[in-house]
């Protein structure tokens, strides 16, 4: 019997490609998930490590349902990082340090499975505040 190791070969091109992507600054890496969502559908997990490709277009014609929960996720904090704290303090309840640490471990979801008119009004809140909110 052969034994088998669990050394992987990697191409050179995955290589560079694995090294370019690692040494991306946190601007590049977001201007880089945004591509890729926009143009290929393809977006990152919520974990951050995995992609995942969005739905073929043309599906079964079964039409969804329609949603009724919503998470409010915080993709980005803007360039007003001290509003967005006080922001996100009011919504959640959190402490100050806590909201600090919700609003620099973005993307952070800040509510769940709430009624979509909760989820506008706090997107609105935050987004008046400066950061950048979805809403899945």
């Amino acid at each position: 019997m052969s034994e088998e190791t669990a050394t992987k070969e990697f191409s050179d091109s995955t290589k560079t490609l694995g090294d370019q992507i690692a040494e991306l600054t946190l601007k590049q890496a977001k201007e880089l998930s945004d591509y890729l969502k926009d143009v290929h559908e393809i977006e990152a997990a919520a974990g951050g490590g995995v992609v995942m490709a969005g739905p073929a277009a043309g599906g079964g014609g079964e039409e969804a349902a329609e949603q009724t929960e919503f998470d409010v996720v915080m993709t980005s904090f803007g360039d007003k990082k001290l509003g967005v704290v006080k922001a996100v303090k009011n919504i959640t309840g959190a402490s100050l340090m806590e909201a600090k640490k919700l609003v620099e471990g973005i993307p952070a979801t800040l509510k769940e499975k709430v009624s979509k008119e909760d989820a506008e009004k706090v997107k609105a809140e935050l987004e008046e505040a400066g950061a950048t909110v979805e809403l899945k």
